[in-house]
């Protein structure tokens, strides 16, 4: 039983320890800021939400069928 708990202790602290965070800064990356990461966090699920909703109204044919996206993606 002592195995048992040492190895699941091993395998949580070993599991904490992956990533590029310093200690005791959660999520911390040398590329973003915080706030840089939200807003592509922000922008891509609003374009998902987007694409989404577009997927839907094909399907219920409420829009003309047409090739064309209606957000000019280049």
């Amino acid at each position: 039983m002592r195995k048992i708990f040492a190895l699941g202790m091993l395998t949580m602290i070993g599991a904490s320890m992956v990533g590029c965070a310093r200690p005791n800064e959660i999520g911390w990356t040398p590329a973003y800021t915080t706030g840089e990461r939200l807003n592509a966090i922000a922008r891509n699920w609003d374009m998902e939400g987007k694409y989404m909703q577009d997927d839907i109204d094909h399907i219920l044919m409420l829009r003309p069928i047409t090739q064309m996206s209606d957000w000019h993606v280049r």
